[in-house]
């Protein structure tokens, strides 16, 4: 087999049917929970999304990886980052869900001594040691709203601001973004911001699941057992054409890694060289079926309150000058449009006194003093 080394993972060819396979190092040993290891490009599916991200990974263009867990999104993010020209720089992987909203912030974008209780040193963070290269955000969708603001900021000035700084600290970072979440939805519900999906969806890859790509299944399968074979120093192993019946009819809703634990199983069970369907057991569980749209519930759209907390954030990000003036002007000004121009409902509106009102209104521009 000729191996090709891109680090940190391998692009491989078999030697008769010249098949891709993109692979982590030491995939089988390493403990990677729920992830893909390998990704195989048999089916025609998997072949077109191939294709697609090669047209796409010269681009330094933000990218957004969609698909469910288990399909490889951190295997195609760094196949992207290996065929663009940062592929000299590093590639880190971050798991939004894995800090908590504490944490979160100081991860991504650094801290600096003193910012919270327990920073005892300045630490950059994970953006700021992608410099150069590409940083993969896996499972974005999990990130807090306010913290969604924060990376569009990022994104957009292509700058970093430590928790407990106020210094800019400039950045040169390509971002994929991946999530196993309907993002659209969750625009929809006001869970992810509009302006930061459009930012992130610059280049998007659909992942197919493995049952809509029927064509990777008996060649990942067969590379489990090779791989896994050659560990447990076993001899060539084949699966029976009842095992691979079976392999092809199930759903596999833990998609490749389902998939390969179910071939490690029946490694460990093999009686002879050939596994057969006694020896492949299958999980009972099933994917849940989207519920039909007559039947589903309403999405509850944020209260006014939270919207508001969401735009404050924002403003407080932005540091414009003499906020609290800018915000007060902006209450009194839609308040008394709301009220059509009458100042003494205006004011009961937003329980001041109707001088007050005047005065402000006067001060912004609103009225003249002669009215």
């Amino acid at each position: 087999m000729e191996n090709l080394e891109l680090p940190p993972y391998t692009v491989a060819r078999w030697p008769i049917e010249s098949r891709p396979v993109l692979k982590l190092p030491d995939a089988v040993a390493s403990s990677r929970p729920i992830k893909a290891t390998v990704h195989i490009f048999e089916d025609p599916k998997s072949l077109a999304l191939l294709e697609r991200i090669r047209m796409i990974a010269p681009s330094d263009a933000n990218a957004l990886i969609i698909g469910e867990t288990g399909t490889g999104k951190e295997l195609i993010a760094r196949h992207i980052h290996a065929l663009s020209m940062r592929a000299q720089g590093p590639f880190l992987a971050v798991n939004c869900g894995a800090f908590s909203e504490n944490l979160v912030e100081s991860e991504l974008f650094g801290h600096e001594k003193g910012a919270f209780t327990g920073a005892f040193a300045a630490k950059a963070g994970w953006f700021e040691a992608a410099n150069g290269g590409t940083l993969f955000l896996d499972e974005v969708g999990d990130l807090p709203l306010h913290l969604q603001v924060k990376l569009l900021r990022v994104l957009q000035e292509r700058e970093v601001v430590r928790l407990g700084s106020r210094r800019p600290v400039p950045i040169d970072v390509r971002l994929i973004a991946a999530t196993n979440n309907d993002l659209e939805r969750a625009v929809l519900e006001g869970r992810f911001r509009e302006d930061l999906y459009y930012r992130l969806r610059v280049a998007h890859l659909a992942l197919p699941p493995l049952r809509e790509r029927p064509g990777d299944i008996l060649p990942l399968a067969r590379h489990f057992i090779e791989e896994y074979g050659r560990r447990m120093n076993y001899g060539r192993t084949r699966l029976s054409p009842d095992a691979e019946a079976v392999l092809l009819a199930h759903p596999w809703p833990g998609n490749i890694r389902e998939l390969e634990n179910v071939i490690h199983h029946a490694l460990l069970l093999r009686r002879n060289d050939v596994i057969t369907r006694d020896e492949i057991s299958l999980s009972s569980l099933q994917r849940p079926q989207a519920p039909a749209p007559v039947a589903a519930e309403p999405a509850v759209p944020p209260s006014s309150i939270e919207q508001l907390d969401t735009a404050l954030r924002a403003l407080y990000e932005e540091m414009p000058g003499d906020l609290f003036k800018l915000i007060e002007r902006a209450v009194i000004s839609s308040a008394y449009e709301f009220c059509q121009h009458n100042q003494v409902q205006s004011a009961r509106l937003l329980g001041i006194s109707r001088n007050v009102l005047r005065a402000r209104l006067i001060e912004f521009g609103e009225i003249n003093a002669l009215k």
